[in-house]
């Protein structure tokens, strides 16, 4: 635990915006000064405790608004538990989750957001927010969402993929999307064309094209790239705004930077697994190639340019990891002998801050963008900033000693996710997370967790600074 008063010391500090030498105050859980290491107000900052950041990085808690921490799905429930997922992300310097709470169909948005804060109170390691499923679009629904809005649940997720699960047709996207642009609200899509696809699935299962890697064939790349296209008309006829969310095909982005080009208020997010596998991955032998089934599915390699192109440009915003594990035996086992069967998720809440600082090391991102698209975007875009995402005065305490220079290679022999593999086996990264306070807490210290389950706060939010 720390001391009200903390100073860490001789890092240098990284945000969004800048990158200086500095030293950091801390004081009730909250960021109460960012002065220059060698200045006087910094020299002043005696009767505190010290956390020495020499040759290392200070940064913001990472932001991770994509997760499905006991999402239930395919028969089964992500492997990750609040508690399991939350100190995972502890672990990879994220501090701060936004989940989704899950309206089933012929229920209210207030029944499905009443489980998700059952399943998650006292049991999370850092801080964590909400968004919405909406599975039912009715006219007491639409009612609900002005009544979450005001409540701090300002975001709400609707499925063009999933037909009898979460889907959902134009008309009710529609319906949803007029509601959002009166109360602020922001609609985030699964942009994938569902009724298409399934027609594809079975075509593919009577052909006898059974193994994991026709996941990603059937779930054709100019179907991600027709429903986004979609999406963004409905968005553009109900004057609202769009975020398009896991965007991985180089044509789905195409859709969104044209969209931008015409100052549309149309945002979207990528996830580490797009940049870092591809369906080489799916194709694995031995049915291996199942742990790497989600949806949208792995696109070959060659889509990456795109994405890190769009990253750099800004016609993506956000990297959120849609973290919805399930373990290979037991659970990705379940579609054997049919790839419809395959839990669609992938483990990677606990990697993404270092996958990220990889692609610094790559050349990929400046340091500034790393924290932009893990830290500030995510928590502007959901109404968290400046309470998260950056390190300022006011800002929450949510603070990262990131060593640069450390050398890892990622198993799930050594992470701490509840899932039996790691989708990135093997795989060397230079740079890691060293210690991680979150609201002035230490919940990793220089490599060991300190944390508890309950520290974590449920946080509302805000509308969109993205919008206003």
């Amino acid at each position: 635990m720390s001391s009200p008063r903390t100073v860490i010391r001789g890092g240098l500090v990284v945000t969004a915006s800048d990158e200086v030498h500095a030293d950091v105050l801390v004081e009730e859980g909250r960021i109460a000064a960012v002065a220059a290491s060698d200045s006087s107000a910094a020299r002043s900052w005696t009767d505190a405790e010290v956390i020495d950041a020499t040759g290392k990085y200070v940064i913001p808690g990472g932001v991770d608004a994509h997760t499905h921490m006991e999402l239930p799905f395919g028969g089964t429930f992500a492997s990750d538990t609040f508690e399991t997922g939350t100190r995972a992300a502890a672990w990879g310097g994220t501090t701060t989750i936004v989940d989704f709470a899950v309206q089933s169909v012929g229920q209210s948005l207030r029944a499905g957001l009443d489980a998700w804060h059952a399943k998650a109170d006292g049991r999370c390691a850092v801080d964590y927010g909400f968004h919405m499923i909406v599975s039912d679009v009715t006219d007491p629904v639409l009612k609900e969402m002005d009544i979450l809005v005001e409540e701090g649940v300002t975001s709400f997720k609707l499925f063009m993929a999933y037909p009898g699960v979460f889907y959902s047709d134009d008309g009710r996207i529609l319906r949803a999307m007029q509601r959002a642009s009166g109360n602020g609200g922001l609609i985030m899509m699964h942009a994938e064309n569902g009724i298409a696809i399934d027609v594809l699935v079975q075509q593919a299962l009577a052909a006898g094209k059974t193994d994991p890697r026709y996941h990603g064939e059937v779930r054709h790349a100019l179907l991600e790239a027709e429903a986004t296209h979609r999406a963004i008309q409905l968005a553009r006829v109900a004057g609202a705004p769009l975020y398009v969310v896991h965007v991985s095909a180089e044509q789905a982005v195409a859709e969104l930077a044209a969209a931008r080009d015409m100052d549309l208020p149309v945002f979207g997010e990528t996830c580490p697994q797009y940049l870092f596998l591809s369906t080489d991955n799916l194709a694995e032998p031995d049915f291996e190639g199942a742990k790497y089934v989600c949806s949208t599915p792995l696109r070959p390699s060659e889509h990456q340019a795109a994405l890190w192109r769009a990253l750099r440009t800004n016609d993506l915003q956000v990297v959120s990891t849609d973290h919805c594990p399930f373990c290979f035996a037991g659970q990705k086992e379940l579609g054997r002998g049919d790839f419809s069967k395959i839990p669609n998720g992938l483990p990677g809440v606990e990697n993404r801050m270092d996958l990220l600082h990889q692609a610094v090391v790559d050349g990929h991102l400046t340091r500034r963008r790393w924290i932009e698209i893990a830290c500030a975007a995510p928590a502007r875009m959901f109404g968290l900033y400046p309470r998260k995402g950056t390190l300022a005065p006011g800002a929450d305490a949510d603070v990262v000693i990131y060593d640069p220079h450390a050398e890892q290679v990622v198993s799930a022999r050594t992470h701490h996710m509840n899932v039996d593999y790691s989708a990135y086996e093997g795989r060397r990264l230079t740079g890691r997370v060293e210690t991680v306070l979150s609201r002035g807490v230490t919940v990793v210290d220089r490599g060991e967790y300190t944390g508890r389950a309950g520290h974590g706060h449920y946080v509302p939010r805000g509308l969109s600074s993205y919008l206003a």
